[in-house]
């Protein structure tokens, strides 16, 4: 496997699908399995990583942007990794212009040799930014549940950024479910969609987490659920999706978007 960080996005078409937690809680089984981890806090303006795990971060990522540094602005968890954050209920950070992507970027690139993983947890939708985060990592991550608004704009997304951008490479995770038939059905509706109306894409089944009303415990607590329930079937399914992403390689083969560490991985590409 390349030395290089893996970059992943957590995304979804549709808000309450649990892709925070699924993000918290994905950094949290790589941690502990000795992996370094960056988990950047992309829904900005309605971000709540920092709430998930119980945190009150003294600055975010928009005082990048205002003279502080990357190491001042990444917060410590208790769980092994750090979280890069956002704000919270301030219209004003929800979208970063041209020049503070390109900074952000920047930014970033400085961790390219400290971090073995960095997860983007993106905003819900359609939106700009939910794009320009999805365009600059190296897998996408598509959250989504049994329900049908869910699986519809799940497809949305993945419409939207295959035929604006080219992206034609997809994880699916399947989170909420009553059982793992019912799973295996909604990703089966997605595949079988995307096979008829948009040629090309490749979507692959990460894992299913189950309905466990034990992560509601958890969430309460503001614990991730793999600590804090962590013989729980959710925590179970946990690990094991964090286990193939481990076995995850870079991608060898650039897309043609601009990505985060974007300086090692066109000089891979020479």
């Amino acid at each position: 496997m390349s030395d290089s960080p893996k970059v992943i996005s957590v995304t979804s078409g549709k808000g309450g699908v649990g892709k925070t937690n699924l993000s918290v809680n994905l950094a949290c089984c790589l941690a502990k399995n000795g992996k370094r981890v960056v988990l950047l806090d992309a829904d900005l303006g309605l971000a709540n990583v920092d709430i998930v795990l119980g945190l009150t971060p003294t600055y975010n990522i928009f005082d990048l942007f205002h003279g502080k540094t990357l190491d001042e602005v990444l917060c410590e968890t208790p769980y092994g990794f750090k979280i890069l954050p956002a704000s919270s209920g301030m219209s004003d950070m929800m979208s970063l212009e041209t020049g503070q992507k390109l900074e952000l970027l920047e930014a970033l690139d400085e961790l390219e040799d400290h971090i073995d993983y960095l997860i983007v947890d993106t905003g819900a939708g359609i939106h700009d930014n939910v794009l320009y985060f999805n365009l600059a990592v190296q897998e996408r991550i598509v959250m989504l549940t049994t329900e049908p608004t869910s699986l519809t704009d799940a497809y949305a997304l993945i419409k939207v950024l295959k035929q604006r951008h080219g992206v034609d490479r997809f994880k699916v995770i399947v989170n909420m479910a009553s059982s793992l038939g019912l799973a295996k059905d909604v990703f089966s509706r997605l595949y079988t969609a995307c096979d008829h109306f948009l040629e090309g894409v490749s979507l692959d089944l990460v894992g299913t987490i189950p309905r466990d009303p034990l992560v509601r415990n958890s969430i309460i607590k503001q614990v991730p659920f793999c600590i804090g329930e962590p013989n729980s079937n959710a925590a179970t399914a946990m690990q094991a999706i964090a286990t193939v992403v481990q076995n995850w390689d870079t991608p060898e083969i650039l897309d043609g978007n601009i990505k985060f560490f974007w300086k090692k991985l066109l000089f891979r590409a020479s």
